[in-house]
């Protein structure tokens, strides 16, 4: 799994490539968690994904009840039809914020946000 982070107005967008499953998904948490902390909109690309397990399931959901606790928008975009059926499966399309597109997830966030590395 890779990562690669960037900014488009007032979100952060982490674009995700490969496999989240047990080895990766302590990183990704890591990851998106130490973004959240300089962020008011988090936006996780999963187009790159082409398979997600029960623990970066878990990272996700994660990731949402921090953003929750601090007031924080996490959206997730991009969905592969192997993770969207993952979250169908655990009915998890309801509690995340899922948009089609790029621009979806970005949406009216238009002041400039800081990087996080």
């Amino acid at each position: 799994m890779n990562t690669a982070i960037r900014n488009i107005g007032a979100t952060t967008i982490v674009d995700i490539t490969g496999h989240i499953d047990l080895g990766s998904s302590p990183a990704l948490r890591k990851t998106m968690l130490d973004c959240l902390k300089s962020t008011d909109r988090l936006a996780a690309n999963l187009a790159g994904v082409k398979y997600i397990d029960s623990s970066g399931i878990a990272s996700l959901l994660e990731v949402l009840k921090e953003a929750r606790k601090g007031q924080k928008k996490f959206v997730l975009f991009g969905l592969t039809v192997g993770v969207r059926e993952v979250l169908q499966l655990t009915r998890l399309t309801g509690v995340f914020e899922i948009h089609e597109s790029e621009a979806g997830a970005v949406g009216g966030a238009l002041r400039q946000g800081s990087a996080c590395s």
